[in-house]
Formats: C-alpha cells, sequence, structure tokens
C-alpha cells in the first residue's frame, strides 16, 4: 500500500510524482478486477426490503430514517461531466437505515477521544520499518526530520496551475497536523467545535463508530441518502448549478489560487449552514468528503453492470483496485470537499466517487455514521 505519510513526504522531498508516473505500469498486488456483490437476485425477482421506519424502533438522536427501496446508482444520462468510474448506472436494493443528520463534528470527536483515549493516525510515530514493505521495493528511506506525524494540508499557490493533475502543487506535508491542528501547528479548533471533524483515517472512523455503535454507510447507502427524493437529478437539490453557492461549500473562483467564497466560506463551514435535502440531511454536497466502507475499484460499476442482477445492500466490490495506485488499498469517499471546482472536480454531484487510502488524514476528509434496526434495537 501507498501510504499517505509517505506521499506526504514524498511531497516534501518534491518526488512524488515521479514515483506515481514510475508505479503506473506496476503490477498490483489485488487483482485487477475482484468484485463481490452481496444478495444479488436476477432482475425481475422479488425481494422483500424494508422501507418504512417500525414504529418501535425510536429514531437515535441526531440520525433521521433514510426510507428503504430500489434507486439507480451511478451517474444520471445528462450529468456531462460524470467520469468513467461512475458509470454505468445500475439498481440497488436498499433496506431502511439511520443516518447522521451532520458530518460528525469536532465536539462529537473530542468527547469520543476524552472517554477512550484514543490516539488518531496521524498523531503517531511513523515506523519505516512497517512502511518501507507497502510502498515498491528499493524506496529510499526518508530523512528522520520527515518521518514525523503530521498529515495533507492544502496551501492556495500564488499563481495559475496549467497541470491540475499534480496535486502536489497545493498540498503539502505538514508536520504536527491532526484533528486538533487541522492547518497545522497553530491552527485549532477552538470555536469551531460545530466544524466536522477532518485528518482522521479510516482507523480513527472505524474507532468512533464502535465507540458510538454505529457504522460507516456503504458506498450505495450514502448515495441513497444523499439523492433523497430527486434519483434524476446531477445535485441533490436538482440539476441547477447557478444556485451551487447558496447550496454547498465549495470552491468558487480560479482553482487552487483565488476562492471568491462566494457561498460565504473559504474552508470548512459549520455544519447545518446550507439547505438540507429531502430526507433533512446537511452537506451530502460539498464542505469535506466523508468515508464509506466500501473498497475502491476502478471496475465495480462496470463489472456489477454486466451482471444482470440487482444488488440488495450491495458493501462493494471485495478487493481494490486503482491503476494509478497500483500499492494502494483505498476506500470510497463521497460528497466532495470546499475545494471542488467546476474545473477542478465537481465532486459535489451525487454520483461523484473518489479514493482514500486507508490512512489518509486529509484537511478535507471526514465522515458521518449509520446505524440499522437491528443496531439500534440491541
Amino acid at each position: 500500500m501507498q501510504n499517505i505519510k509517505l506521499i506526504g513526504v514524498f511531497l516534501v522531498l518534491a518526488t512524488m510524482v515521479q514515483c506515481k508516473e514510475n508505479n503506473k505500469n506496476a503490477t498490483p498486488k489485488e487483482e485487477k478486477s475482484s468484485v463481490m456483490v452481496e444478495n444479488t437476485p436476477t432482475i425481475g425477482d422479488k425481494v422483500e426490503l424494508l422501507i418504512a421506519q417500525p414504529e418501535e424502533v425510536k429514531t437515535p438522536k441526531g440520525m433521521v430514517w433514510i426510507p428503504g427501496g430500489e434507486f439507480t446508482q451511478g451517474a444520471v444520462p445528462q450529468d456531462e461531466t460524470a467520469m468513467h468510474h461512475e458509470k454505468p448506472s445500475h439498481k440497488v436494493g436498499l433496506d431502511g437505515f439511520f443516518m447522521d443528520i451532520t458530518e460528525v463534528t469536532n465536539a462529537q470527536f473530542a468527547k469520543f477521544v476524552e472517554e477512550t483515549g484514543y490516539v488518531t493516525v496521524a498523531e503517531r510515530a511513523i515506523d519505516w520499518e512497517e512502511m518501507k514493505h507497502q510502498v515498491p521495493e528499493g524506496t529510499p528511506k526518508p530523512h528522520d526530520s520527515i518521518l514525523q506525524p503530521g498529515a495533507l494540508t492544502f496551501k492556495k499557490t500564488k499563481s495559475s496551475v496549467p497541470n491540475l493533475y499534480d496535486f502536489s502543487q497545493w498540498w503539502h506535508w505538514t508536520i504536527g497536523a491532526n484533528w486538533k491542528q487541522p492547518n497545522g501547528p497553530g491552527s485549532s479548533i477552538k470555536g469551531r467545535e460545530n466544524e466536522p471533524v477532518v485528518q482522521v483515517a479510516y482507523e480513527d472512523t472505524q474507532a468512533y463508530c464502535e465507540w458510538a455503535g454505529r457504522r460507516l454507510p456503504t458506498e450505495a447507502e450514502w448515495e441513497r441518502a444523499a439523492r433523497g427524493k430527486k434519483e434524476g437529478s446531477i445535485y441533490f437539490w436538482g440539476d441547477n448549478d447557478t444556485v451551487l453557492s447558496q447550496m454547498a461549500n465549495t470552491w468558487e473562483g480560479e482553482f487552487p489560487v483565488n476562492n471568491s467564497m462566494a457561498d460565504g466560506f473559504e474552508t470548512r463551514a459549520r455544519v447545518k449552514s446550507y439547505p438540507p435535502n429531502d430526507f433533512g440531511l446537511y452537506d451530502m454536497a460539498g464542505n469535506v468528503w466523508e468515508w464509506t466502507s466500501d473498497w475502491y475499484n476502478t471496475n465495480y460499476y462496470k463489472d456489477i453492470a454486466q451482471q444482470n442482477t440487482i444488488g440488495i445492500n450491495p458493501t462493494g466490490a471485495k478487493t481494490p483496485y486503482n491503476p494509478n495506485m497500483p500499492y494502494a488499498k483505498e476506500k470510497v469517499m463521497k460528497g466532495g470537499s470546499f475545494l471542488c471546482n467546476a474545473s477542478y472536480c465537481a465532486s459535489y454531484r451525487v454520483s461523484s466517487r473518489m479514493a482514500s487510502s486507508l490512512d489518509s488524514a486529509l484537511e478535507h476528509l471526514g465522515f458521518r455514521t449509520v446505524a440499522t434496526v437491528d443496531m439500534v434495537a440491541e
């Protein structure tokens, strides 16, 4: 696995881009396309799904019921900016579930840490002996001054960027960056208790979920919840992108040089700063990306569409695969962030999906949790 901390080190050493280019043709450790969709009846079969919330089950505090049912996952036909890994669209059936109304906030995560003493991945010492087994053989050990706990932070460029594929121009490895100092030493979450927690790796989300009696949503659950009642639209509010600044926290202006802040924020916004979707969920577009539990596999949508099945409560690909990051083990993240711009990724679209390695800690990546009826009833 190409460790996110090592990526940060490569950023500092200005060699990451070359490393990625050299690895593009490397043989990945996983199969190119190994997809598993659980409980997949042939189209036309009848399957009982839990649609409405059972009367005897109370809604947990801070959550809302997402009705079960069948929906079409993936890019909608009119979305001209959809990427290949969002296609083809395919039918999915889901049982109803509960979802957090907002992203997990700094205040909520702080309570978890206070009660458990948990130390996040970004705060832990880096073990080169372990890390070197996760990268291409022969990768040189960076200097000890670089191998320090930290995370990736964003910094605007001073001039226009001709190559938007080279993210080392705006992402920087920052020693000391973590959930308490999301932008690096000197930054703080004081006064920002109601902003979404960031700089949390996948392992951190799992620890929080175990403490809270919750889990991360699958990619299908997240997309179903985000779409609300507008199953055929590009955005959770419809197809009109002229109201973007009123609906979501994104990057408006020239990325990554100037953010006009037409939406009122330059970086993370307080949760509930924008209107909710049809199900009463906030920030299902923009603000911060959100972890899901699914492995990211570039071929997943294509492969399951060929199976002539409807995925019932699918959990995604069996193994990860990304030809651009052949050593990585990545999970799907959804929703886009305050860094998303029409010229860069436009990932505030409902079908948008990106990948992040398990130990990624980024200042624009957070999470929200879900709970099923059986979890609440226990």
